[in-house]
Parts: C-alpha cells; structure tokens; sequence
C-alpha cells in the first residue's frame, strides 16, 4: 500500500477549529510532528485542509 508522510512545520496557532481537529486526527500536535498515513482519498482530503501548514513527501517508514 503506498503512503505519504505528513510533517508539521507551522505553528497550529490561530488555526480554525476544524484544522486544528484535522491535525489532531493526523496525530500532528507539534512542529516538528510527522505522521505516516495511508494514500487515498481521506487522506487526500485532510492534507488539503492543512496544505498551508504542512509538508508532504511520497513514502515514508511503515509503522
């Protein structure tokens, strides 16, 4: 199964409550954070609502 890996690296402060929850599913708390989650369409949709916080990279470690 192909993933992505999700870092932080934005300060979550001042964020919209639903980004803030978006980032919690992620179990991205901190900058710094990095997440390795599945590819598909959910994940698609939570990495677009955080796009401007966030760095994304194709792969990562499985967990």
């Amino acid at each position: 199964m192909e993933t992505v890996s999700i870092k932080l690296v934005k300060s979550l402060i001042g964020s919209k409550v639903n980004q803030l929850e978006t980032a919690k599913t992620l179990q991205l708390r901190k900058i710094g954070d990095v997440s390795v989650q599945p590819n598909n369409a959910a994940t698609q949709g939570k990495i677009r609502v955080l796009a401007h916080l966030i760095e994304v990279t194709a792969g990562g470690a499985q967990a």
